[in-house]
């Protein structure tokens, strides 16, 4: 099948970007835009600012399975601190409770892992993309509204707590798309008692793409765009991926 020639040189294929701290998902497609001088270009699920990791872009007709690699599986590497509750269920928001942590054993944290594995509904938080009457939910909780949220279907295939230095937790948990790594750690400190918020996060996989191929964000800022172009996941060994 013959191309049309005026689009025979446009770029396509998948992106993967090693985001860094403060770094908006949007901030990264909007840097490939520019060093490319090309806008069909996209993101496979949002990253919070205060994350890292693996940020997935779809460049040019690869868009059109933008859907499709965000219902991938994935894993992230996180720290939950204990002790203290914030607002957005994480570090960034104001202290909401403060609470003395016990001298937990290592049993007694990783039972309260143990409860959320395999398909459990969990409950959006308040800073969320997700919408109420059209309305982003983090931009009603900025005006300091909280509405009731509808719990979800999530899975967890397996995690494991890496260190135990309280109050900080670090773990690996394997999740399903939509899964909220803060609502994780949030609920984790509930069931303990002493409450608990997400002080750390990076994603290192979605479906079979690791972060370990993936582009800097500061070589993403300096590259050009035949860098960019042959730094790109083609359609072609992204279908021979996922049949693998």
């Amino acid at each position: 099948m013959s191309q049309n020639p005026l689009h025979t040189n446009d770029p396509c294929g998948v992106l993967l970007i090693d985001k860094e701290p403060d770094m908006t998902s949007h901030d990264a497609v909007a840097i490939c835009r520019r060093q490319l001088k090309f806008k069909k270009i996209g993101h496979c699920g949002t990253l919070d600012p205060m994350a890292t990791g693996l940020l997935m872009l779809v460049i040019g007709k690869a868009t059109k399975i933008q859907d499709l690699l965000m219902s991938e599986d994935k894993e992230y590497t996180g720290t939950m601190t204990l002790g203290i509750t914030t607002g957005s269920q994480d570090k960034e928001s104001d202290i909401v409770e403060e609470k003395e942590v016990p001298p937990f054993t290592d049993e007694e944290i990783d039972a309260a892992f143990k409860k959320y594995v395999g398909p459990f509904e969990q409950t959006p938080p308040m800073v969320s993309a997700i919408k109420k009457n059209g309305v982003p939910l983090y931009k009603l909780a900025r005006k300091g509204i909280e509405v009731e949220r509808k719990a979800r279907a999530v899975h967890v295939t397996d995690y494991q707590i890496t260190r135990t230095a309280l109050p900080e937790v670090d773990f690996v948990v394997n999740c399903s798309k939509g899964f909220y790594v803060r609502t994780y750690a949030h609920d984790i400190g509930q069931d303990l008692g002493c409450g608990a918020h997400l002080s750390a996060l990076r994603r290192t996989r979605s479906g079979k793409f690791t972060v370990d191929r993936a582009m800097t964000a500061s070589d993403l800022k300096t590259a050009t765009a035949e860098d960019i172009k042959n730094s790109l996941i083609s359609l072609a060994e992204i279908s021979l991926m996922r049949g693998a």
